[in-house]
């Protein structure tokens, strides 16, 4: 038996034959063309044909994967025509008389390049969208369509590493689990399989080689442990993991229904954080008592132009109407940093993420502000909304907000259009600055939410999405725990309720200390709500 030591980036067991996953990969050679326009035909031919394929794809994972992941569909199809890709390889075209096989791969090698030497750990990931859409072009210009199908027999599924078109489109019953040689635990790739439900594991290097193809296999997607030819005593373990895995999550269903309660009797309240009006579903099987972190910047990714305001009312409206009067908490917009998108010009910087992003730009696009703003208090008109502010560092920042905030209120009423006046407004904690200011903040907000992934890195001055000094990110750092603590005093000395909506809320092993701290309410991802709700019956 060999054992191989990667990192699980999606749970479960798996136990079958390995099989590698063979690429139908096109033979590109230079050749050269004396009909540069015919070529260049051929070119916006399949250019159509791969926006069609993508557009296909984005609403047909929607459902499988969320609308919020298949974004990432809509964001390759709109790289086809960003000039930034396609000029370079009409230029060689007509320049050097290639064909366009051998100008998309040429091309699409030297743009994925500039990406992946990139500082910003955004930037870098644009690389891997590169590769994927320049490997699709090619694909149909040279007729080799990749079969994603897996074959007939369902078995665990190695390769270098996997793209997010690849991972998407597996099918389920096929594809028992993935293991890779390389890959990110924060990809797309890895989110696709955790939202699918398919073992994944990633980082074994190149001793998963194609040589151990067709062996029996097993791996633990949790521990990142991938068996090759296990023995029996392995195997018996691994099932009897795989029946206690079961075993709790049917357990769980006793909590579903109940109130979030502790053995004395304190309150807690449990929400869950969606992304996108396609969540909802998952929420409500979840049995969250409301939403906590509605992440409004689904709505204006993967777009050529801003989301108009009755898109976004009809968008926040049949959140709100199908959370039947539970509460949901709708962050404004949070562009900026990780999440770019080309239309709203932003400027180059050094370090995004301290730069202009979030409410910076709400504040200084006033027109933008408001026009998100009536959405949501329309919106309000229909159940239990209420509105948060992220990236607040200053009471003066939040004193500006609200002002734009109580202009939206009197011109709504001036246009006699329905709206709750007493939507609440609260703010994300996420700053150093913010948590040390949240006596002065607090007592003009109505309640805190707590961001502790961005609290984590600008307190730690560790960048959370850089693999490489992962090390250095100690989620349950004094320091962190400390302006916590200061941030849950300050709230309920001034009257207002706190609450945690970043992943250290699902954290089991800070739960206790949490409601120790008198935190009032944790949203988490709606997969962690009967397993938290367990915990705290247990504290």
């Amino acid at each position: 038996m060999i054992t191989l030591q990667g990192k699980g980036v999606s749970t479960g067991i798996a136990v079958g034959r390995l099989t590698f996953f063979e690429r139908a990969t096109a033979v590109v050679e230079k050749k050269l063309i004396s009909d540069t326009v015919g070529e260049i035909q051929r070119l916006y031919a399949a250019k159509q044909t791969a926006s069609d394929q993508l557009d296909n794809l984005a609403n047909t994972m929607a459902e499988k994967i969320g609308k919020e992941n298949a974004l990432l569909f809509e964001i390759h199809r709109m790289m086809l025509d960003d000039s930034d890709y396609l000029d370079p390889i009409l230029k060689m075209i007509e320049e050097q008389r290639v064909c366009a096989e051998y100008a998309v791969l040429e091309c699409g090698k030297q743009l994925s390049k500039e990406f992946a030497e990139m500082d910003d750990v955004y930037m870098r990931e644009r690389a891997a969208d590169v590769d994927d859409v320049s490997k699709r072009l090619i694909a149909i210009l040279s007729g080799t369509q990749q079969d994603l199908s897996a074959g007939t027999e369902p078995v665990i599924l190695a390769s270098d590493d996997f793209s997010p078109s690849e991972t998407a489109q597996f099918d389920r019953s096929r594809v028992l689990a993935l293991v890779a040689q390389q890959g990110a635990a924060n990809s797309h790739t890895a989110i696709f399989a955790r939202t699918m439900g398919i073992p994944a594991i990633i980082g074994l290097g190149p001793s998963l080689a194609p040589g151990l193809g067709g062996k029996q296999v097993a791996l633990d997607g949790e521990t990142g442990v991938l068996y090759i030819d296990p023995d029996v005593k392995v195997l018996e373990g691994l099932e009897q993991k795989r029946q206690r895995l079961q075993e709790e999550r049917q357990a769980l269903e006793q909590f579903r229904g109940k109130p979030t309660l502790t053995k004395s009797g304190k309150k807690v309240k449990l929400y869950a954080n969606i992304g996108s009006v396609t969540d909802v579903e998952a929420v409500l099987a979840s049995d969250a008592e409301g939403i906590g972190l509605f992440r409004s910047e689904f709505l204006y990714l993967g777009r050529e132009d801003y989301p108009s305001e009755d898109i976004q009312y009809e968008s926040y409206r049949k959140v709100v109407e199908e959370m039947q009067g539970k509460q949901v908490i709708i962050r404004t917009l949070d562009i900026g940093a990780d999440k770019q998108a080309d239309y709203f010009h932003l400027p180059s910087e050094e370090n995004p993420a301290l730069g202009m992003r979030a409410i910076r730009i709400c504040l200084t696009r006033p027109e933008l502000f408001e026009t998100q703003l009536r959405a949501i208090y329309r919106a309000s008109a229909h159940g239990n909304a209420a509105i948060m502010f992220p990236m607040i560092s200053d009471v003066v920042e939040l004193r500006r907000a609200k002002r734009i905030a109580a202009y939206v209120r009197d011109a709504l009423k001036a246009e006699n259009i329905p709206f709750n006046p007493d939507t609440p407004i609260g703010i994300m904690i996420e700053t150093p600055a913010s948590a040390v200011i949240s006596d002065l903040l607090a007592q003009e907000a109505e309640f805190f939410s707590i961001g502790t992934n961005d609290l984590t890195q600008y307190t730690l001055a560790v960048d959370r999405q850089n693999e490489s000094i992962r090390e250095f990110c100690d989620t349950h750092h004094e320091a962190i725990l400390r302006l916590i603590r200061m941030t849950v005093e300050n709230a309920h000395k001034a009257g207002i309720w706190v609450g945690i909506c970043g992943m250290l809320g699902a954290d089991p092993e800070l739960t206790e200390t949490f409601v120790e701290m008198g935190l009032d309410e944790l949203s988490v991802e709606p997969s962690y709500i009967l397993s938290l709700r367990r915990r705290i019956a247990e504290i």
